[in-house]
């Protein structure tokens, strides 16, 4: 009897697995959260604040949801640790580039926060072609970035339904603590991505 693999059956069964990962009740969610977004834009252009809010906060709660799934029902994928920060990503980028557009957030602070991550983007798909790096987990600085983003998104928002003092001023300090975070979050990642390299320079260096 042959022991050869049949290459249908085993392209078969990748789809089978790969489809099997898109079902997971936390990537449902992420791609839920993802069908957000131009029902968010479109509130945004029209200048209905409220209900724009309304659909951010939303998706944003089903980025809670989704990371709670999966680690409750032990579906953790691949696909969803690719998917959800490029999800995050999308929503949070098109929101400020919109915001910008409708002149309720300077240019300044979008064209930093797309600066990076072009530049992290880029960079990530150079380090995973040319030595196979995939492993970008954010770091605290990341992660305390993108708390700011979307801080400074929902007061963004909420200032134009609501101009209390004190929303007015959480507004201008959550986008001065982007603009901040963005920068040191950007030299962060620089400093661990020359890290990992020295790293792997020595590794190949011993195996040598």
């Amino acid at each position: 009897m042959s022991s050869t693999l049949d290459p249908a059956k085993v392209a078969a069964g990748q789809r089978r697995v790969k489809l099997s990962q898109i079902l997971t009740a936390p990537n449902q969610l992420t791609l839920v959260r993802m069908a957000f977004l131009p029902f968010v834009v479109i509130k945004l252009v029209e200048g209905h604040y409220r209900g724009a809010l309304i659909l951010f906060l939303f998706a944003g709660l089903s980025d809670g949801l989704d990371g709670l799934l999966a680690r409750t029902l032990h579906q953790q994928t691949r696909l969803g640790q690719y998917l959800d920060p490029i999800a995050d990503k999308m929503l949070l980028s098109t929101v400020f580039l919109v915001l910008s557009i409708v002149h309720q957030i300077p240019w300044k602070f979008t064209v930093v926060v797309f600066s990076r991550d072009i530049c992290i983007l880029a960079v990530s798909a150079v380090l995973y072609t040319i030595a196979g790096l995939r492993d970008f987990r954010p770091s605290i600085f990341g992660k305390a970035n993108t708390f700011a983003q979307v801080a400074a998104v929902i007061f963004v928002m909420l200032h134009q339904v609501d101009s209390a003092k004190w929303i007015a001023a959480a507004r201008i300090g959550f986008l001065r603590a982007t603009f901040f975070l963005t920068i040191i979050s950007a030299v962060h990642y620089v400093y661990l991505v020359g890290k990992r390299m020295h790293s792997l320079d020595q590794q190949v260096a011993r195996v040598q």
